[in-house]
């Protein structure tokens, strides 16, 4: 016999998707406007810092719109090919997203290298104007996307380029002044590897997640020994194994086990105690369980080996 029961609705997720939609999309054209008026200043400015922000929010740009896709994607309903739907488009789009916050983390340090090497001279208060109309951008961006930053991996990127954006633009602000008020030309390329370093930390994080969820990882948070403890507590079930707990996407907790229960217990009755432990006590709600007699043993590799005959009844 076997459970499965799901936990949230579709129509659910798709009133959550809209929302975070909606939020995207304005964030998408906050981001695109000034990421141009940002370009436009590092170059007249002369400014590293500006150009590595505007860089940034570059990606930002295509974050958003790559976090947008996803969005609307992952609510597309299951097929026969992708029976779990696709909930894991949110997954990879965090994944390429972590990737190129890595990458332009690397591009920062590299010129700013170059650099220090050979300062170039930085029109500081145009450098910190400009970069004070950046700041106020991502503050509006980040006041649009705050409520949001726990709705998933995805969600958790763009805010996460958000976040190290809007760093970006403080530090631009106050590199731009100290060139500006004191000649301190080394500010520029200085204070352009701390924002490099600050997307570096949030990036790998961002990484390590992502790939969690996609190497089957048990979620974080989930105790195992603690769930089979309490499900072999349980009256009418003997052992519990072949245990299975993964992600589907970011909050989308499914898992898998045998059961094996008491001789003469009620099958239905078991599943309805195991199935409520699971969801009260752990929050997991998508779940499958195989319940096997008491004394039940697995046959082992060969036992449906080909030419084995079985009776077969059709209806």
């Amino acid at each position: 016999m076997h459970s499965h029961s799901h936990g949230s609705s579709p129509s659910s997720h798709a009133h959550g998707g809209s929302s975070n939609r909606k939020a995207l999309l304005w964030v998408l054209w906050l981001t695109a406007g000034y990421m141009l008026a940002e370009i436009l200043g590092g170059i007249a400015s002369g400014s590293l810092a500006l150009l590595a922000d505007a860089g940034h929010m570059a990606l930002d740009v295509a974050a958003v719109a790559l976090g947008l896709f996803a969005s609307w994607f992952s609510q597309r309903p299951p097929s026969p090919t992708k029976t779990y739907g696709y909930y894991r488009a949110e997954i990879l789009a965090a994944l390429l997203n972590g990737i190129t916050l890595v990458l332009v983390s690397f591009w920062i340090f590299y010129e700013a290298w170059e650099r220090i090497g050979q300062p170039i001279e930085v029109k500081g208060g145009l450098m910190s104007v400009v970069a004070t109309g950046g700041l106020f951008v991502n503050i509006a961006a980040l006041y649009l996307m705050h409520s949001r930053k726990e709705d998933g991996l995805n969600m958790q990127g763009v805010w996460l380029h958000l976040v190290t954006d809007a760093l970006g633009s403080v530090s631009a602000i106050v590199g731009g002044l100290l060139v500006w008020k004191f000649n301190m030309q080394m500010a520029d390329p200085i204070l352009s590897v701390l924002i490099g370093v600050l997307i570096l930390y949030g990036a790998w994080k961002l990484l390590v997640e992502s790939v969690d969820v996609l190497m089957v990882s048990v979620p974080r948070g989930v105790d195992v020994t603690k769930i089979k403890t309490q499900v072999e507590g349980l009256t009418r079930v003997d052992e519990i194994h072949d245990l299975h707990v993964w992600s589907l996407s970011t909050g989308v907790i499914a898992l898998s086990a045998h059961v094996r229960v008491k001789k003469d217990a009620d099958h239905g009755e078991v599943l309805d105690e195991v199935s409520c432990l699971l969801r009260d006590h752990h929050h997991i709600e998508h779940v499958t369980l195989q319940l096997e007699p008491s004394g039940f043993e697995h046959k082992g590799p060969n036992f449906c080996a080909p030419g084995k005959s079985f009776h077969s009844h059709k209806h």
